[in-house]
C-alpha cells in the first residue's frame, strides 16, 4: 500500500514519450525526492522487484538505479533489511528555533507533510526537517558582487554598426600571422607550451621596450614590462599590489565602465574627478585628500576624447610625488589621432617614478588577442613580475612569441599606419552623415582621436532610451550617462563607433540610429 505511494508519485512524472531513458529520469526523480526530503532520512523504499512491477518497467531498470543511488551516498542497503534513505543531510540548526531556518518536522501523518508522500520510517530514524526556500539570486551575491553586475555595462554585442571601441578586424594581416602562427608549431618548443615566466616572454619585452621608446616616449627597460590579458588585469594588478581595501582612488568622471567595475570589486574608496577641457580637474577639496591611486587617460580621456594639457601634466605628476601617490595612466586610443601626430605618454614626463603606464593589443591589431602590458617603476618590477605569476598563472607563450616577431618585422607600425588613415575616412564619413541628417542641431565631441565620437543629446534627454530604441533596430549604441559616477545627473549622448564599419555602411546605418533617435526624442519627430 505505502509502495503504491512512492509508485504513483513516480508513474505521474515519467514521460515515455520524452526520448529519454526511463533509468534516467528514474534516477533524476529518486533523487528529487531525497533531496527534497519527500523521502525522509530513514526511509525505507521499495524492492526492485515490487517498484518495477508498480511502475510496469523492467527489474533491472530499477536495480541499476538503486546501485548508483547506493554509490552516490542517497541510499543504503543491507541484505535482508532492505534499501533505505541515508542520513545525509543536517535535521537541526544548533542554537536556533525550530522552524528559523524553514525547517519543520516532516513525515507520516504531519500537517507539514500533507500532500506528501507516506513513507515508512526506520526505526529510531530522527525526524526529518523541512527544507529551506530556494536560495535567490540577490541573496547569493556579495554586497560586492551585487555591486558589480547592477553596475556592469558590457554588451551581448560585440560587433556591428555602432559598436564602439572595435577595430575593424576583417583588416587584420591574417597572412602574415598565420606564417607565424604555423613557424612556431613546425619547430614546436615545449618552453612555450607551458605556464609563462613572471613577467611574460622576454622576446616580446625586448620587442615592447623598442616601440613604446620610439612610439609612446615611454621610458623603460625590458625588465619594466609586465605582460598581462589587458587593461581589466593590468589594473587589477596594479590595484592589489600598490593598495588596500579603504584606501582612496580618484577616477575621471566620466570614465570606462570596465574599470570603474574592476575597482568596486576591489574595496577601494573611488572618487570621482570631473575633467574638463584639459582632462582631470581636482578641486581644492579633492586635492585636500590625496589619494592612493590615481587612474587617468591622458591621451584621449574615455569617453570625451579630449586630451590633458602639459600644464595638467605636470601638476598630477607634481601632486603624486608630493604626496606619494600612483598614477596609472591608461594609454588609451593613443595610437589612432586623425590630423596630428600621437602624443607623448604622462610616463615619460615622469622623474620621481610614480606612474604605471598601462596598454594594449586589443584595439591596435584584435581584441581576442587578449595580451596587454604594465610598465612599472624598476624598484617595482620584480615584484609585479612574481605576482602576476603567483595570481593568473600565465600562458599564452606562442602567441606572445608571434607577436614578438610580428612587432620586430615592423608588421605592427605598419598596420596601425594604414588603420589609422582608414579610421579617419570612417570617422569623417560618419561627421557627414551626421551633418546631412542633423546640421549642427546634435554636436559631436571627441572624435579628433580614437574608434569613436560622442553625439551630444538635447539636455534632458534619456540616453538610455534611445540605445534601447537603436538596439530594437540593430543598431548598437552606448549611453554616455552610463560613464558617469551619478548617472542620473549627467549630460546625455551617444557613443558611436565607427571603426569596425564598412564605409558604404555608415551613412545607412546612421540614418537608422537617427530614425531610433527621432521616434525616442519628440523635437526630432
Amino acid at each position: 500500500m505505502r509502495a503504491s505511494v512512492l509508485s504513483d508519485w513516480l508513474a505521474q512524472r515519467l514521460d515515455r514519450g520524452n526520448g529519454q531513458p526511463i533509468y534516467r529520469q528514474l534516477h533524476r526523480l529518486l533523487q528529487q525526492a531525497i533531496l527534497s526530503r519527500e523521502l525522509p532520512a530513514g526511509s525505507k523504499v521499495p524492492s526492485s522487484r515490487l517498484l518495477a512491477q508498480e511502475l510496469g518497467i523492467g527489474r533491472n531498470t530499477v536495480t541499476q538505479v538503486y546501485e548508483q543511488l547506493v554509490l552516490e551516498g542517497y541510499v543504503s542497503s543491507a541484505t535482508g533489511r532492505g534499501t533505505f534513505v541515508a542520513d545525509s543531510a543536517p535535521d537541526e540548526i544548533v542554537g536556533a528555533p525550530e522552524g528559523e531556518f524553514g525547517f519543520g518536522p516532516r513525515g507520516i501523518g504531519s500537517a507539514a507533510g500533507a500532500g506528501m508522500l507516506d513513507l515508512p520510517a526506520a526505526p529510531g530514524a530522527p525526524d526529518p526537517r523541512r527544507a529551506p526556500p530556494p536560495l535567490q539570486a540577490a541573496r547569493a551575491l556579495s554586497t560586492r558582487g551585487a555591486r558589480l553586475i547592477a553596475g556592469a555595462g558590457v554588451s551581448k554585442r560585440q560587433w556591428g554598426a555602432f559598436m564602439p571601441g572595435v577595430p575593424d578586424v576583417t583588416k587584420f594581416p591574417a597572412r602574415v600571422w598565420s606564417r607565424l602562427h604555423n613557424k612556431y608549431w613546425r619547430r614546436l618548443r615545449p618552453d612555450l607550451l607551458t605556464y609563462a615566466p613572471g613577467g611574460g616572454l622576454a622576446s616580446l619585452r625586448h620587442a615592447l621596450a623598442d616601440y613604446l621608446r620610439t612610439s609612446r616616449s615611454v621610458r623603460c627597460t625590458p625588465e619594466q614590462i609586465i605582460i598581462t590579458t589587458g587593461i581589466h588585469q593590468s589594473v587589477d594588478l596594479a590595484v592589489r599590489l600598490l593598495s588596500d581595501p579603504g584606501d582612496l582612488i580618484w577616477t575621471e568622471d566620466p570614465c570606462y565602465w570596465g574599470v570603474r567595475s574592476v575597482l568596486h570589486v576591489s574595496g577601494l574608496q573611488s572618487r570621482p574627478i570631473a575633467v574638463d577641457d584639459e582632462g582631470i580637474n581636482p578641486c581644492a577639496d579633492d586635492l585636500a585628500h590625496p589619494p592612493k591611486l590615481m587612474l587617468v587617460t591622458p591621451s584621449h580621456q574615455y569617453p570625451l576624447g579630449m586630451v590633458m594639457s602639459l600644464a595638467r601634466r605636470r601638476l598630477l605628476l607634481e601632486y603624486a610625488r608630493q604626496n606619494q601617490c600612483w598614477i596609472i595612466e591608461d594609454d588609451y586610443d593613443s595610437e589612432f589621432r586623425y590630423g596630428s601626430r600621437p602624443l607623448a605618454s604622462l610616463q615619460g614626463l615622469d622623474t620621481s617614478g610614480q606612474v604605471i603606464y598601462v596598454g594594449s593589443f586589443g584595439k591596435t591589431l584584435f581584441p581576442g588577442l587578449r595580451i596587454g602590458y604594465l610598465v612599472v617603476p624598476e624598484a617595482l618590477a620584480e615584484s609585479f613580475a612574481t605576482a602576476s605569476a603567483e595570481l593568473y598563472r600565465e600562458g599564452q607563450l606562442l602567441q606572445q612569441a608571434m607577436l614578438a616577431e610580428f612587432i620586430a618585422e615592423g608588421h605592427f607600425t605598419s598596420h596601425i599606419r594604414k588603420m589609422r588613415t582608414l579610421y579617419g575616412q570612417r570617422r569623417q564619413t560618419l561627421l557627414d552623415a551626421a551633418a546631412h541628417r542633423y546640421g549642427d542641431v546634435l554636436p559631436a565631441v571627441g572624435g579628433d582621436a580614437g574608434l569613436h565620437l560622442v553625439m551630444q543629446l538635447p539636455e534632458g534627454s534619456d540616453d538610455r532610451r534611445v540605445a534601447t530604441a537603436a538596439l530594437e533596430r540593430n543598431i548598437v549604441v552606448r549611453p554616455l550617462s552610463g560613464y558617469y559616477a551619478q548617472p542620473s545627473l549627467a549630460p546625455s549622448g551617444l557613443l558611436i563607433g565607427y571603426a569596425c564599419v564598412p564605409d558604404e555602411d555608415i551613412a545607412p546605418a546612421f540614418n537608422t540610429l537617427a530614425d531610433a533617435i527621432d521616434a525616442t526624442l519628440p523635437q526630432f519627430a
